[in-house]
């Protein structure tokens, strides 16, 4: 089964058909009956990438091959990965079960005893970032830094409100504008200022083009806490 494009889901307004919306639901659904499959099978667990590969192989075969050196193409995988663990584990914290989420670790204990604690890290950031099914549309920009901020150790503000300041001052903004409209009209203009036939080149329109492709994904989604 091919993965579906790109979508963002039910947190913001979207520019995507029905169909589309209904056709990466369909494969969360699918995907969550599969990987809670495979957790129940599994003794001690299973690491995110042993995970990954038994989605790839019969009789799931829902996941397409992963290239683990690309940032960019990994986290469209990993984020819905992450976001049906998620779902599955408030389900199963309702039925009195544990889902433990790690990269490393993703494990599921049975219980015969209903809790009726309720779900579980309600105020948990990486929950309510892998939730929200905007993030799976995250700029190529964006990933790249949040890869670079984990191996680096660093713990910053949220990376879509930091590239999209570090977008404003591409565009020659001192701070980031409250309007999108002063966007538009700003890269309108800087456009028009760069372009090879005023003296400008091709990188910094592509720049340009950049910058307010990652301001635009930032005024439709805002932040979301991670």
């Amino acid at each position: 089964m091919t993965q579906p494009n790109n979508t963002p889901h039910d947190h913001a307004p979207m520019d995507t058909s029905k169909a589309t919306r209904e056709a990466l639901e369909g494969h969360i659904q699918l995907l969550g009956a599969a990987v809670e499959a495979c957790l129940r099978k599994a003794r001690g667990g299973l690491s995110e990438l042993e995970l990954i590969r038994q989605l790839q192989a019969p009789p799931w075969q829902i996941l397409e091959a992963v290239d683990y050196a690309n940032p960019a193409a990994l986290y469209p995988v990993h984020f819905l990965l992450f976001h049906v663990l998620y779902r599955l584990r408030d389900e199963l914290a309702e039925r009195g079960e544990t889902l433990t989420i790690s990269p490393l670790s993703i494990s599921l204990t049975e219980s015969d005893v209903v809790s009726g604690t309720g779900l579980p890290d309600r105020g948990d950031p990486l929950r309510a970032f892998y939730l929200d099914l905007n993030q799976y549309e995250m700029p190529e920009s964006d990933i790249l830094r949040m890869v670079d901020d984990f191996w680096a150790g660093r713990v910053k503000q949220h990376p879509v409100r930091q590239s999209a300041a570090d977008a404003a001052s591409v565009l020659g903004f001192d701070a980031l504008p409250a309007d999108f409209s002063v966007v538009k009209h700003r890269f309108r203009r800087a456009v028009m200022q760069s372009h090879p036939d005023r003296g400008g080149d091709t990188e910094q329109v592509q720049q340009l083009n950049e910058a307010f492709a990652t301001l635009r994904h930032y005024f439709r989604y805002g932040e979301t806490p991670c």
